[in-house]
């Protein structure tokens, strides 16, 4: 039942001021126009054809959810410190300021990476070069992704890892053939986790070739299939397509 009568108490009221700026801030941003890395081993092809084809969204994001995505990259920044001080030679942009990564397919499909390792306490016996990938996961996440690794628990992620070891071999060498660091920040207690991922070659095709597949689809105006014919499977109930995918009334 509403509750005509509630008043916004101070924190709702700054809150709110907070999330209209971020969202403000956020409009202003330039749309993709390519295909990104990291979002290649999502389930759905249709979703990442409308991402690709910046298909409008049922609604944008929330300011909530751009202050989760701010914090992680605080938390990015905060491992990217510990593991300096630890005795580790990150890299994280090159000498022009830019982010490494690649671009594919005369554009349309391009990836940045966290970090590249070039050394490391010499007790840890790593090779390098080596891709560094890093996450801030809720404690349920992030106890998952320990207790099963991130191929099973986080295959999105592994996916990305993937891709970005096969495509960036042409301008770092080597770095396929040493396995990735993947970093897991759990953000309610701070607990670290670090796991060595080898290079996974038929996944690094699988979602090349899909990624072709997306980029057809949209030059020929055909909608790809979905990846579930249930409505209600718990990835469609929070797609944020879910209404214009399923024809679902706003």
């Amino acid at each position: 039942m509403l509750d005509f009568n509630h008043r916004p108490s101070f924190t709702e009221r700054v809150s709110e001021l907070i999330d209209q700026a971020l969202c403000a801030e956020h409009k202003t941003q330039p749309e993709r126009d390519y295909l990104g890395a990291s979002r290649l081993g999502e389930n759905c092809s249709r979703k990442l054809q409308y991402e690709y084809t910046n298909t409008p969204k049922d609604e944008g994001f929330s300011g909530q959810t751009l202050r989760i995505f701010a914090a992680g990259h605080v938390f990015e920044d905060l491992a990217i410190r510990w593991l300096r001080l630890a005795g580790f030679e990150l890299f994280t942009e090159k000498p022009n300021g830019y982010q490494f990564g690649f671009s594919v397919a005369d554009g349309r499909i391009r990836g940045h990476v966290d970090g590249i390792i070039n050394g490391a306490p010499e007790a840890l016996g790593l090779t390098f070069p080596m891709l560094w990938e890093c996450k801030s996961l809720n404690a349920k996440s992030w106890k998952d992704t320990v207790k099963r690794g991130v191929a099973k628990s986080k295959p999105v992620y592994a996916a990305q890892m993937a891709t970005y070891q096969a495509y960036m071999e042409g301008s770092v060498p080597g770095i396929s053939k040493s396995p990735a660091l993947f970093t897991a920040i759990n953000k309610d207690t701070a607990e670290l986790h670090f796991e060595l991922v080898a290079f996974d070659a038929s996944l690094a095709q699988k979602v090349s070739d899909r990624a072709v597949t997306i980029l057809k689809a949209a030059d020929s105006g055909e909608l790809l299939p979905r990846h579930t014919a249930d409505p209600e499977h718990f990835e469609c109930r929070f797609c944020a397509y879910r209404n214009r995918c399923w024809e679902v009334p706003a």
